[in-house]
């Protein structure tokens, strides 16, 4: 005998990712509970369990939706050779860096690290997530000192040091400590690249 009552549709992962996100910014992994989550969406806590299994996979698999995104608009940047290599490098850091504090992407991150020591799980998936990070930047470092515009040196080293610096600057950003702001973070990082890069 078929279930009279209707089934509501399932929504879409964009959906309930926007939402996980919002609510891990707003109040943090450890208040968010699948319940609550699922209220919002109108979804039960059974259903998110099914496709994500846990919060931890649901924090991973949302930072992944997130960071797909903006890899879009990193690409595009990159790929604009009417802009020379510093000037998509400009491009970088200021999509690296925080918009300011309590920015939802880097609150998915700063979530992900806290987990990362007692997950092999979350660290696999953040290395996954960070690696066209870095491989973008060694990519734009490779063709700058190629054509003269970046001083020679190892690609991969260098772009992992910028990076370190990026996280460095962000986190307190990113958390809203006092006097930790994005225009102070990003010339912070123009300056400190230009040093690492400048012929």
């Amino acid at each position: 005998m078929a279930d009279p009552r209707p089934r509501r549709p399932a929504r879409p992962r964009e959906e309930v990712f926007a939402t996980a996100r919002a609510a891990i910014a707003e109040h943090g992994l450890a208040k968010l509970t699948m319940a609550g989550l699922g209220k919002q969406l109108q979804m039960s806590a059974g259903h998110l369990l099914y496709y994500f299994g846990s919060k931890d996979q649901l924090l991973l698999e949302t930072l992944r939706w997130s960071e797909d995104q903006l890899g879009a608009r990193r690409r595009e940047a990159l790929a604009d050779h009417t802009l020379d290599p510093w000037q998509r490098l400009d491009a970088y850091l200021r999509l690296y860096l925080p918009e300011g504090a309590g920015d939802p992407r880097w609150i998915l991150w700063v979530e992900v690290w806290g987990r990362s020591p007692a997950s092999a799980e979350i660290r696999q998936g953040q290395q996954e997530i960070e690696a066209p990070w870095q491989a973008d930047l060694v990519a734009l470092i490779e063709e700058g000192t190629a054509t003269g515009r970046f001083t020679p040196g190892p690609a991969a080293d260098r772009a992992a040091q910028i990076r370190a610096l990026l996280d460095g600057l962000a986190v307190p950003v990113a958390i809203g400590l006092p006097d930790a702001h994005r225009v102070t973070a990003l010339t912070q990082a123009t300056a400190v690249t230009g040093i690492l890069l400048r012929t």
